[in-house]
């Protein structure tokens, strides 16, 4: 496709999604959770199509050289799909916001004034990797009564394309417009410049990837942008802690799985406590082959544990978003001096705590500037469909419009209606 050609094709989806957002925005409920559940049942029915389509991806990315962890996203697991269903059938079952009329008031001169929630209208999706996004993004899309256009990355193009294909089928079948969810259907990087430059039909943009994309579309986009750049969080392990729950918690927010935005890439250990939990958790971290940066107190206690890789942290390591098996570890005088560290080096993405102190837990929740904040589990939460939200568009670490998990309510607007009984303004 050359690049004319791009730039009509992308053109044409801005204006079909146009069309489609005014239906979907006044689809029903009943309609709209109709699409939802088919498509969770169209998830299950095709489970082994699906892998035939992603093991193509899975096969490109391995011949172009991909690292293992960035070829551990592409792949569509019987379990990734599984979740994905299971997402559509919780969007499905939650109530529907759309035209929820809230803070109606009685003013002084007699009208009556509240604030409607509305569907933003048509927003564009550009993400790489994870293939479940274009499903994440689809069933929000329906739920919030929005059009979607979807810009997957070139590496899972053929498992976009077969997941789209049973959205469309499932809008269909229900009796919404089947463009209610496009898919550019083109690997060239030139659709992207053509999809951030139409704010004719476009109301949002929602980057979901590396940094330098989403960089790049924040600098070039014409339309507003939701956005996260990564995702540098934290756990700190605070003094007095439970030290075999924190140990736990920490084993489970670093290796979990190590390519999520929501991984703990640096861990913050208490003076008080960093004799009795760094061994623990070093003996763990060890035994799962990854790699602590330590400041000089964290590595003269980590030296004892037998096979432990230790590095000297540099100022860099702060700031990193290693999404592999390493993680920064230093020892902190306590509370402050870790909120302090958070505040200056996270990505304001997810922090967590492990105390016993209630008065800690509360000025961390207060004091972090993140868009997830939490006392006692696992960064590993952070994340739409564990926060009952369904399934999400993404993470924002944006402060205005939506922040943290973007769900439905972070697709939606607000306008304001007024409701009177032949008031005049004197």
């Amino acid at each position: 496709m050359t690049e004319l050609n791009t730039a009509e094709h992308v053109q044409a989806l801005g204006q079909q999604a146009k069309v489609a957002s005014a239906l979907m925005a006044k689809a029903t409920a009943a309609t709209k959770n109709k699409a939802l559940r088919h498509l969770a049942a169209l998830l299950r029915e095709n489970t082994e199509a699906l892998q035939i389509d992603n093991a193509k991806d899975l096969a490109r990315a391995r011949a172009a050289g991909l690292a293992e962890p960035l070829v551990d996203r592409l792949k569509l697991s019987p379990k990734v799909l599984e979740t994905c269903a299971q997402g559509c059938e919780q969007l499905a079952a939650m109530p529907d916001v759309i035209g929820e009329i809230i803070g109606m008031k009685q003013v002084p001169s007699g009208i009556r004034v509240g604030q409607m929630r509305v569907p933003i209208g048509v927003f564009g999706m550009i993400f790489e990797s994870r293939p479940n996004v274009t499903i994440e993004a689809a069933s929000l899309s329906i739920k919030s009564g929005n059009a979607c256009i979807l810009r997957g990355g070139s590496e899972a193009i053929e498992s976009n394309k077969a997941l789209a294909k049973l959205v469309q089928q499932a809008l269909h079948s229900s009796g919404l417009p089947t463009d209610a969810v496009q898919l550019v259907q083109t690997t060239d990087r030139a659709a992207v410049g053509q999809l951030i430059s139409m704010p004719q039909f476009v109301d949002v943009i929602i980057p979901r990837g590396g940094k330098s994309l989403i960089e790049r579309i924040s600098a070039e986009a014409k339309v507003p942008v939701i956005k996260h750049l990564d995702g540098n969080c934290h756990t700190y392990v605070d003094d007095p802690c439970d030290i075999e729950m924190a140990v736990k918690v920490a084993d489970n927010a670093k290796t979990n799985k190590y390519s999520p935005c929501n991984a703990s890439e640096g861990l913050l250990v208490a003076q008080g406590v960093a004799s009795a939990f760094l061994p623990k958790i070093g003996a763990i971290y060890a035994a799962k082959g990854v790699e602590m940066r330590c400041c000089p107190k964290a590595k003269a206690i980590l030296s004892q544990v037998a096979g432990a890789q230790l590095k000297d942290a540099t100022e860099q390591d702060w700031f990193e978003e290693y999404l592999a098996p390493i993680i920064s570890v230093k020892v902190v005088a306590g509370l402050d001096e870790a909120i302090a560290h958070i505040n200056h080096y996270s990505s304001h993405h997810t922090d967590a705590i492990l105390t016993r102190d209630h008065m800690h837990a509360q000025r961390f929740l207060r004091e972090v500037d993140s868009s997830s904040v939490m006392v006692n589990a696992s960064t590993r939460f952070a994340d739409g469909f564990e926060y009952g939200l369904g399934a999400e568009i993404g993470i924002s670490t944006d402060k205005f419009h939506a922040r943290g998990p973007v769900g439905i309510e972070g697709l939606t607007s607000l306008k304001y209606v007024v409701l009177g009984e032949g008031e005049i303004r004197a």
